[in-house]
């Protein structure tokens, strides 16, 4: 697939690049600014963006604004947003920009190749990755709203692997469980949360993910 990559840190980029490379995936173009990301997008139209929130020169948001941006043209545009710290906001302004094809992992998921090229080639194909400390960080944070603080430690299990982005059979492998047994969590999840079971696993994890970004604001 045809990758756009945003990030200021040399060897960082030039790792992913040759990463990348390796497994078949070209980066047509690799750029260090959000206004060299705006540019590259438009000109590129590349299959997924790999982008560094904070970018020069402020070294703040630029990469997010950027995105924003981007998908506010383009909602399909799939984007995998890569961050040194864990910052639920940027989860949730990128999951308010609604479509399909949204990750968010830390930097040093990256270090993990095989974590990485999952978390990248899900996002191209329409699907979700979140980083697991940012869905616990963002689960935490409503634990004081009634509904969220209604699951069982067995179903906050299942919620967070869920909106990570795994399936249910990827639920019931990491939990030692049956798919029945997963899907009855999720439909009394879905319940709680005051959600309606969605037809596929991305727009499950979007619907759950909103829903507690939501509580949170």
């Amino acid at each position: 697939m045809r990758v756009v990559l945003a990030e200021d840190h040399f060897l960082l980029r030039d790792g992913l690049i040759r990463l990348l490379g390796a497994y078949g995936h070209e980066v047509v173009a690799a750029v260090d600014t959000g206004t060299g990301l705006l540019d590259a997008l438009g000109r590129e139209q590349p299959d997924v963006a790999v982008v560094d929130v904070r970018l020069p020169p402020d070294f703040t948001d630029e990469g997010l604004r950027a995105v924003l941006a981007a998908r506010a043209e383009n909602p399909e545009l799939p984007v995998l947003l890569l961050s040194q710290y864990v910052e639920p906001l940027y989860a949730r302004e990128l999951l308010a920009t609604g479509g399909r094809g949204v990750g968010y992992l830390l930097k040093d998921r990256v270090t993990h190749g095989a974590q990485f090229l999952d978390a990248i080639e899900r996002v191209a194909a329409g699907g979700t990755a979140m980083d697991p400390e940012v869905v616990s960080r963002l689960l935490a944070r409503t634990e004081r709203d009634a509904s969220v603080g209604s699951l069982s430690p067995r179903e906050r299990e299942v919620l967070e692997l869920v909106a990570q982005g795994r399936s249910n059979a990827g639920v019931a492998q990491a939990l030692y469980v049956t798919e029945k047994a997963v899907a009855k969590h999720i439909g009394n999840i879905f319940t709680k949360l005051g959600l309606l079971p969605a037809d596929t696993d991305n727009r499950r994890v979007l619907a759950v993910l909103a829903h507690l970004a939501h509580l949170d604001q």
